[in-house]
């Protein structure tokens, strides 16, 4: 299975740390700004690991993952966010994400879950 990720943010920023961050530890890093250019994308690529930003202009983060669900109920889906409630984190996991970070990125954090998250996918791809 090809590593790629997809990072989603409006920020970019955030966009560009996460592209690099992940290039340079391996991964084919695939990047959009907003979530209708993601869903385009996707129609293109098979991505199974993806960071969302949760509030971008248009389609929210939220609802980008249920659509990405209806497709690919095994992609490995994080939320991220700098606004953090206990209702948006409810939603999180309604809406079908796996975790979910905050802004301030912790490049560390994001690593190890990119990681978590592959060896997981070869887990899974092992047992069927």
């Amino acid at each position: 299975m090809e590593k790629k990720v997809l990072v989603v943010d409006d920020n970019d920023t955030i966009r560009e740390l996460l592209q690099k961050t992940f290039s340079n530890h391996g991964y084919k890093v695939l990047i959009s700004e907003n979530a209708e250019d993601a869903l385009q994308l996707l129609k293109r690529e098979s991505v199974y690991v993806m960071f969302l930003d949760l509030h971008m202009p248009g389609m929210s983060g939220i609802e980008l993952c249920q659509q990405i669900r209806q497709n690919n109920p095994l992609a490995i889906i994080y939320a991220m966010t700098g606004y953090v409630s206990l209702f948006a984190l409810t939603e999180c996991r309604e809406a079908g994400f796996d975790d979910y970070f905050i802004k301030p990125i912790n490049i560390e954090l994001f690593l190890k879950a990119c990681s978590d998250a592959f060896e997981k996918l070869e887990r899974w791809k092992k047992k069927n």
